[in-house]
């Protein structure tokens, strides 16, 4: 492949990283996945119904870290990453562009009272070595290597010509979904009576006026009696959350976070801002126009358009927005939705989301007083619950995803975690509620094996 050494003629010596693409047929990322990833290597799955499908496995490039500044390191890692990139196939379309994957925490700093022995990185960016993209009938295979010499340039070619073929001969591989059992389960009672206390005191917070809001999270533990693979859950979320973008960052193996947001925090294309303000939540048995009617809802829904409007404005850009909210639905819930968008003015894009994280749809307001009650109130660190997660391409296009609807393993454990915004009029009755239909979101895809009572009260209350 002579287009693999270009460039590299001249830098004997010089250590650089080499991108190869080449298209191929058949491709769903999220069930070639496997395929390109080793079992203990890094994985990640980016899946849009109608938007960009991407899975990516192991590290050519990566940075980890906590601290103020992560936003803007991650930001300079990616230029710095980019700059030294030669993309030996840059005709590909847009899909295919090389990119660093993003994962954030939604604290810069884990509390040392809830501090594990593993604690999640504030900051994870990543350039894989592999990456599959599919956009409409378009896809690509890309790997991107380090590269001293020209022969590791033809190294590189050779690896991807012998994994293309290996993809082509797995493209009708299909993912299994399995049913699973489970050993233990934290109930509805369980987690509704660890969360009320909090709850309480967030009512009484907002009704006080101490805060305009507050988003408190609840986290439910789930036993399985064997190990999980995301990937199974997220195959059977493409037809129950088909307006979300599934999404799993996987570590290391037996760990893996993933989930399916309907929120997207910032995304920059063609040099247009685009944000979600997506607050409010219909009850269990509303279409959407009681939900359009409450004073309350609406309340929680302007905070977060108003808090997401003006620090686009802080930045010095000019946003617009529709002067009505309008409804959008994900399987069980339907919620306020309005778009923001701006033009970029060249606007870096990692730096903007710093402006924005978190938005009041998962904190509150005012920001800094609702995060410190968040500290006191949650028995548990967040993680990269409600955090950015998504991608930056080689052109400076960005898409960070609220992640939201989500969960945890680690091995035979899964965690759910989900929250409700807390603002005047708010009842605790129909903020539980709220919080239940949310965490039925992944937890109703295990299809649970009942094989003894514990497995039939579990589907019975599915967890409301």
């Amino acid at each position: 492949m002579n287009a693999s050494s270009i460039g590299w003629c001249d830098k004997k010596g010089d250590e650089g990283v080499l991108s190869i693409a080449l298209p191929i047929k058949n491709a769903d990322p999220l069930e070639l996945l496997p395929v390109i990833a080793e079992e203990h290597q890094f994985r990640f799955l980016w899946d849009e119904a109608k938007d960009l499908s991407l899975a990516a496995a192991g590290y050519c490039q990566k940075i980890e870290l906590a601290g103020p500044k992560r936003f803007e390191l991650a930001q300079r890692f990616s230029d710095a990453t980019f700059g030294k990139l030669t993309n030996a196939s840059p005709n590909t379309y847009p899909l295919a562009r090389p990119r660093i994957l993003l994962a954030f925490s939604f604290f810069k700093q884990a509390m040392e009272r809830l501090q594990s022995h593993e604690n999640i990185p504030a900051m994870q960016a990543v350039l894989p070595k592999w990456q599959i993209s599919r956009q409409g009938e378009s896809a690509w295979l890309r790997l991107n290597g380090i590269v001293t010499h020209e022969a590791d340039a033809r190294e590189l070619a050779e690896h991807l010509w012998i994994m293309k073929e290996a993809l082509m001969s797995n493209h009708k591989k299909t993912i299994t979904t399995n049913t699973y059992s489970l050993a233990h389960y934290q109930n509805s009672k369980d987690w509704q009576n660890s969360y009320m206390p909090a709850l309480s005191k967030g009512i009484e917070l907002v009704e006080n006026g101490q805060l305009n809001k507050l988003v408190l999270a609840v986290r439910q533990s789930i036993q399985l009696k064997e190990s999980l693979d995301p990937l199974q859950l997220l195959s059977r979320l493409r037809k129950q959350q088909n307006g979300s973008c599934r999404f799993l960052w996987q570590r290391k193996f037996g760990e893996a976070f993933f989930g399916a947001s309907p929120e997207k925090l910032l995304s920059l294309k063609k040099g247009h801002f685009y944000c979600d303000a997506l607050a409010g939540t219909a009850s269990r048995n509303d279409n959407g126009s009681l939900l359009l009617k409450s004073n309350k809802d609406r309340l929680e829904h302007e905070l977060v358009v108003n808090e997401i409007t003006q620090q686009l404005i802080n930045e010095g850009l000019e946003p617009k927005r529709p002067n009505k909210p309008c409804l959008a639905k994900f399987g069980k819930l339907v919620h306020l939705h309005t778009p923001i968008k701006a033009i970029s003015n060249n606007q870096r894009a990692l730096l903007l989301a710093e402006k924005l994280h978190p938005t009041p749809a998962v904190a509150g307001l005012p920001r800094k007083e609702a995060i410190s009650w968040l500290r006191t109130l949650e028995p548990f660190e967040r993680g990269n619950y409600a955090a950015p997660i998504g991608w930056i391409d080689s052109e400076g296009e960005t898409e960070l995803r609220v992640a939201i609807r989500c969960g945890t393993v680690k091995g035979n454990l899964l965690e759910l975690t989900a929250g409700a915004g807390l603002v005047k009029g708010s009842i605790a009755e129909k903020e539980l509620e709220e919080v239940g239909l949310k965490l039925t979101v992944l937890a109703d895809q295990l299809a649970a094996v009942q094989c003894d009572p514990h497995d039939k009260e579990f589907k019975r209350q599915s967890m409301t």
